[in-house]
């Protein structure tokens, strides 16, 4: 709940509209006073509020972020106070949260997943090093420093503390749906419980909920205490990678869940190939390695370096802000992918160990923009209860937006189709109401996907190689042999 009906003020900085609250805090966005009008996010917390314990989390909260530096974490700039509240001055993150973020789409496609746990597990290996658990990582704690290109932070440092890998607590933290089982049976943990709820993260964002999901407390108590393994819903298509490690990390007897020396060096997690300032010049270097086997024609070591030099370049076009980079980045990336390709039917023939490599995805077009879903497609399934041909569809069409997340645009579009043709037949049965008018919101929306897609596969989007040629110079990344992606 709100704690206070007035708007805090403090010298240097102007208010504007509040973007969170809580029991003794609320949060506002405001501008720094002067030339730059830097945004930050203000944390209100009033002091009448606070108890002892409340006053111990906020002291340890605020030594715990000065500390903390890193591009996956919430960054605290200041704080100050004055005789009726204290403030926290902290990095705005204009995208919101992942829950509502994970709720705007349903869920994510794994190759989405896997970026985004990847930087949790960065943030978390920085943690470990500086001996700090979070224990309260849940979606809504974690921020998205922008819509337009998402970059996990992890913010609300609220319950964290201190601890060795080898220390126990045995103070009650965190939120129930994604508390580690032995921290409410048990009342003694250590810090492994932020890796079960990092595991309750990454299943939620594959399947759309949380695998304790339950409508009543009650309920959510019974599931915590039965002891039962968590199982993958039946059907799921997800990597045998991405299995293991959600398995690994969801599993209930502590002494056989994954560590976190394991967890940093999975294959699904791969902070290896984790973009950064090193990625480019790796995979320059690669690069001119596998082009001089290549034209010296030792193509199994040319195909090699293919992929390994991918396995960086890719996932820097995910965080490149900069669209003419991002256009000239995309167009070699295909290049050297089709060469790859091109490599792997040549000689896996003749060699197996070759046929068993997986190159890297790439979506070869422009990623069609699947904007943040404001609908109402949960008020409609509710509504349509009693009709299961209209939910059977939804499913379909749902299922599309899958598919453009990962960039299968052929099968989204067919899956789009399909569920169209369904759905527009039904449509015309349905009489007058509330019902019809949020069918036609959805129909709508996917007709004008449908549309994007048709235009990319027919070649409409073609303005973007042109527009790739101009600027392929805005990628001069060179090494000593004088090679570059260009």
């Amino acid at each position: 709940m709100a704690v206070s009906t007035r708007t805090p003020k403090i010298p240097d900085y102007i208010f504007a509209e509040k973007i969170g609250s809580g029991s003794y805090a609320d949060v506002y966005k405001a501008y720094k006073k002067g030339k730059t009008r830097e945004v930050v996010a203000i944390k209100c917390i009033l002091r009448s509020n606070l108890s002892k314990s409340s006053l111990d989390n906020l002291e340890s909260e605020i030594k715990i972020l000065k500390r903390l530096k890193h591009e996956h974490i919430v960054e605290m700039q200041d704080f100050v106070w004055d005789d009726k509240y204290i403030y926290i001055i902290m990095e705005y993150c204009s995208g919101g949260d992942l829950s509502t973020f994970v709720k705007s789409r349903q869920r994510l496609a794994e190759s989405v997943c896997q970026r985004f746990l990847q930087q949790l597990a960065s943030a978390l290996k920085y943690m470990r090093e500086q001996n700090v658990s979070h224990l309260d990582l849940k979606p809504s704690n974690i921020l998205l420093k922008s819509r337009s290109n998402p970059i996990l932070k992890i913010g609300d440092f609220g319950l964290a503390q201190h601890m060795h890998e080898e220390d126990t607590n045995n103070i009650v933290k965190g939120s129930p749906l994604y508390m580690a089982p032995e921290i409410a049976l048990k009342h003694t943990y250590d810090a492994k419980v932020d890796l079960w709820s990092v595991g309750v993260i990454l299943y939620e964002c594959l399947f759309g909920k949380a695998p304790y999901s339950s409508k009543t407390m009650n309920e959510l108590v019974e599931k915590i205490k039965r002891d039962k393994p968590i199982e993958v819903p039946y059907g799921t298509n997800i990597s045998p990678e991405c299995r293991d490690l959600l398995q690994s990390c969801l599993e209930r007897d502590v002494e056989k869940r994954i560590d976190f020396e394991r967890f940093f060096s999975h294959p699904f997690v791969d902070l290896e190939h984790k973009p950064g300032p090193e990625s480019m010049a790796k995979a320059t270097e690669l690069l001119t390695t596998a082009v001089n086997y290549d034209e010296c024609q030792e193509y199994e070591q040319a195909f090699r370096h293919y992929c390994e030099a991918l396995q960086f370049l890719v996932p820097v076009l995910h965080v490149e802000g900069n669209a003419a980079k991002r256009v000239a980045l995309r167009k070699k990336i295909t290049e050297y992918m089709k060469r790859t390709e091109e490599l792997k039917r040549l000689i896996s023939s003749d060699n197996e160990s070759i046929s068993n490599i997986k190159i890297p995805e790439f979506n070869r077009e422009e990623s069609v923009k699947v904007t943040e879903y404001k609908g109402n497609r949960e008020e409609l399934i509710r509504l349509t209860a009693t009709t299961p041909q209209i939910q059977a569809a939804i499913e379909i069409a749902a299922s599309g937006d899958l598919y453009v997340q990962e960039g299968n645009y052929q099968l989204a579009f067919e899956k789009y189709e399909m569920a169209l043709g369904k759905l527009l037949d039904l449509m015309q049965k349905e009489p007058k109401g509330h019902r019809k008018d949020l069918l036609r919101e959805e129909i709508s929306r996917w007709m004008t996907q449908a549309e994007q897609l048709k235009e990319i596969m027919n070649g409409g989007n073609n303005g973007g190689a042109a527009q790739a040629q101009e600027m392929v110079e805005a990628y001069p990344v060179t090494d000593d042999k004088s090679c570059s992606l260009q």
